[in-house]
């Protein structure tokens, strides 16, 4: 899809769709007005038989007849919801008009030129589709906007193109999440993430295979031992000329890429959807996506702990103990808690490169979910001064973040007779225990925890979220970056 703006009178735009947004409440705007007046009153007509009231949601669509060089007038309602969301939602609801009848331009006229970033990346968003394995029908090809305009006269260049990056940087963490397993493996993400490296000031290092063994990642080697796919430590690094190295953030991502349980095998029903597992790497290496395009001021490394968690001979067991990156011991319980135990040895890998602070996101804990729901990721930490500048993030990316508690009292639940810790607490407060475990890894590091295993999957359509992968992560991440660069 391209982005672009035409300077042009909104009644003079050429094929495809219209689209103007009215708020609850409010009055007709300019643009509506001239374009009813074009169309002989049949907008205004139209919007009272329906009882339009702008609310969130409500529309009027109509074909111009001839009347109007575009084919199509769409009418929006955003309620009272100008928050970066609803912006999203506003562009996506355009761009889906025009998917449905088969439009291939549209034309959105913004309220305000300051919002062209988010509707450009609504735009985007919106009109995502993972049909990679899905047969085309020639004789009826899937429907394709090519191209999307604001109509303004304002200056937002660099607003599409930060809007259009964004957009690339999402996309991709919601392919690869979607992606099934036999294609997304370990392998395939250091595949992706050497892309991303392809682009000025990024670097990456790939741990594999004896270095592995040699740097004593035990936690790594443990899960995914048991799979044909080797694990893999995927380290990308953006280092500008000239940045500090206080300045640094690290991102770090889960990435199992199929998670059986190993030998505590997951039930049918809930191994059915464990292909979204690598949820945080794939938000981690969008960010870096967007991080490679953007070319921010300050060091950004994003690190990856991509492993396959299946049965076979050389799995590791419950009752086993493990030997961790950082030299402390684990006693395995569970090996269905095998997400925290790749996270640690990253986590602790992340604590040598000096950052200024940690940001590890997981689908970890379905605790989270019965916590909080579908909407909501957790966000846990005991340094607060990163975590409200994460909690500030996510609010300015409108990505919905909640607080939990870490609680000394649970974490003893974690305590281990025959090593330093367990990998598994007690009955309550799993997404709780699970991060207190992450903690005896971070060491005086600030560190932040978001465990996204509600976000990162949409059972159904919802504005610019489309079903299935979110991307959840992506602009939270990219929001922080750029927050300190102000």
């Amino acid at each position: 899809m391209k982005l672009s703006t035409f300077a042009g009178d909104v009644t003079a735009f050429e094929g495809g769709l219209v689209a103007v947004g009215r708020a609850q409440g409010a009055e007709a705007s300019e643009a509506e007005k001239a374009l009813d007046a074009a169309l002989g009153g049949a907008l205004s007509a139209a919007a009272e038989r329906l009882r339009f009231k702008g609310k969130a949601g409500q529309k009027v669509a109509l074909d111009t007849l001839g009347k109007l060089p575009c084919a199509r007038v769409l009418l929006l309602g955003t309620g009272d919801d100008d928050t970066p969301a609803g912006l999203r939602d506003f562009a996506s609801g355009a761009v889906n008009e025009a998917l449905s009848q088969r439009l291939d331009r549209v034309g959105l006229v913004p309220a305000r030129a300051e919002d062209a970033r988010q509707l450009a990346l609504g735009a985007r968003l919106g009109a995502y589709r993972f049909e990679d394995y899905k047969k085309v029908d020639e004789e009826a090809p899937p429907a394709r906007v090519e191209r999307f305009e604001l109509l303004t006269d304002a200056a937002v260049g660099d607003a599409l193109e930060a809007g259009d990056a964004l957009a690339d940087a999402v996309c991709l963490a919601r392919t690869l999440t979607n992606a099934p397993p036999n294609v997304c493996n370990p392998q395939y993400l250091a595949e992706i993430a050497a892309d991303i490296a392809k682009a000025p000031n990024v670097t990456l290092r790939v741990i594999e295979g004896d270095e592995l063994v040699k740097l004593g990642m035990g936690g790594v080697l443990a899960v995914g031992g048991g799979s044909s796919s080797p694990p893999r430590v995927i380290h990308l690094t953006y280092h500008p000329p000239g940045a500090s190295k206080d300045d640094a953030l690290a991102f770090v991502g889960k990435g199992i890429t199929f998670d059986s349980g190993g030998l505590n095998v997951k039930t049918a029903k809930g191994m059915a959807e464990m292909f979204i597992d690598m949820g945080g790497a794939a938000a981690v290496l969008g960010a870096m996506r967007a991080v490679a395009s953007l070319q921010p001021d300050s060091i950004v490394h994003g690190i990856v702990g991509a492993a396959e968690n299946m049965p076979d001979g050389a799995s590791y067991r419950p009752s086993d103990i493990l030997t961790m990156y950082s030299g402390k011991t684990v006693e395995v319980l569970n090996t269905d808690a095998e997400g925290r135990l790749v996270l640690a040895d990253c986590i602790h890998y992340a604590t040598e490169l000096e950052p200024r602070g940690i940001i590890d996101l997981a689908t970890l804990t379905g605790a989270c979910m019965v916590a909080l729901g579908p909407y909501y990721s957790a966000v846990l930490s005991d340094d607060e001064a990163l975590c409200e500048q994460v909690l500030a993030a996510g609010k300015a990316a409108d990505e919905r973040l909640w607080r939990l508690p870490l609680d000394p009292k649970l974490a003893k639940t974690l305590e281990s007779k025959r090593a330093d810790i367990t990998n598994l607490g007690g009955p309550y407060g799993g997404a709780i225990t699970a991060a207190q475990f992450l903690q005896n890894f971070k060491g005086d590091t600030p560190w932040v925890h978001l465990d996204i295993a509600g976000a990162v999957l949409a059972e159904k359509d919802d504005g610019h979220i489309r079903a299935g992968a979110t991307g959840f992560g992506v602009l939270t991440l990219w929001s922080l970056i750029e927050a300190a660069a102000n």
